[in-house]
């Protein structure tokens, strides 16, 4: 009798998940889903409930699934192996994603402008641009956002709270995730590899920017003037461009920036910061940028090509420089005699 029950229970399981027959609902959002643990899991999501958590990091998650992925790295382990190349990740999603990346697929298609994409959650935001939809609305102020991660930060500037706090410095942060990729500062962990050019970042969203250098892929799109992105932050600041804002003063000698970070650089011209320091021969720099563009000597590395004769460059300022020799421009006029010039020489 027994046997005859669990053998009923097997084939209606296997018949469910074969037929893709979706019987739990959930009540919230209406998703749909085959088996009672996936709904129960899904349920999680919407009551923010993370039982599931990390004992080196002590970060929570919802299913143990998200649990034993995040676990692996830790434990460098790397079960997912790609067949062209033999090359290992730790998670399902990064090998399918390393897979269309060697065959150039993008299987994501916009109904509207028919642009494609390799990642399902890449479209679902370039969607957004056409729909103009932000359903993100903070509860306090009204504004509205069109990703969920960007309200979670506004809410920050509402709260001014920073419960999570650094053991080594003592630097104070909002959210336990900010912590954690402070504390790589400190331990010099690098775990999110680039799959091509074996890059490594300690944030994987900063892995999800670089990314877009192989892919060429641009999803932030200018609503003025169509100009596309591939970062957010760099559409902020075009934009601001446009609109001749710059709300971020230096309080000292009240010169006013479009960009928060270009504020925060300026200022070490006044304390003579420099916390940017070579690894190679301990030059140091108040900006980040110049930091980058001086390892490019000891490096050689020159990222910044011209599409018309392929010449590199370091810099990408001397790379728009050497264009106006294909498209002879000559944007600097000397206003006394009227001689325009591709470059301007101070």
């Amino acid at each position: 009798m027994q046997q005859g029950f669990l053998g009923k229970w097997f084939l209606t399981e296997t018949f469910m998940y074969s037929y893709q027959e979706k019987p739990y609902v959930c009540e919230i959002c209406n998703k749909a889903f085959s088996r009672s643990g996936d709904l129960n899991s899904h349920f999680r999501m919407h009551a923010k409930e993370k039982p599931r958590v990390c004992e080196l990091y002590h970060k929570a998650f919802s299913v143990k699934f998200y649990l034993n992925t995040h676990i692996r790295i830790h434990t460098k382990e790397k079960p997912h192996v790609c067949e062209l190349c033999n090359r290992p990740f730790s998670q399902r999603g990064d090998l399918k994603r390393h897979l269309r990346i060697r065959t150039k697929e993008k299987p994501h298609f916009c109904e509207i402008c028919n642009k494609p994409f390799s990642q399902k959650s890449d479209l679902k935001r370039h969607l957004r641009i056409h729909t103009k939809e932000k359903p993100h609305v903070c509860e306090i102020c009204g504004k509205a956002f069109s990703e969920s991660g960007s309200l979670k930060i506004h809410l920050f500037i509402h709260t001014k709270e920073k419960p999570h706090v650094c053991e080594i410095c003592n630097k104070t942060f909002s959210r336990i995730g900010d912590l954690n990729t402070h504390l790589r500062i400190h331990t010099k962990e690098k775990p999110h590899v680039c799959e091509i050019c074996n890059k490594a970042f300690s944030r994987n969203c900063d892995l999800n920017t670089h990314l877009r250098i192989h892919t060429k892929e641009k999803p932030h799109v200018c609503e003025i003037c169509n100009q596309a992105f591939s970062q957010r932050g760099n559409l902020n600041s075009h934009i601001r461009r446009h609109l001749k804002e710059k709300p971020h003063v230096c309080e000292i000698c009240n010169k006013a920036f479009s960009v928060k970070g270009n504020l925060n650089t300026h200022l070490r011209i006044h304390t003579k910061e420099k916390p940017h320091i070579c690894e190679i021969c301990n030059k140091d720099f108040s900006a980040k940028g110049n930091l980058h563009r001086h390892l490019r000597i000891h490096t050689k590395e020159k990222p910044h090509i011209c599409e018309i004769c392929n010449q590199a460059f370091s810099r990408r300022g001397n790379l728009n420089t050497h264009l106006r020799i294909h498209t002879k421009e000559k944007p600097h006029v000397c206003e006394i005699c009227n001689k325009a010039f591709s470059v301007k020489v101070i």
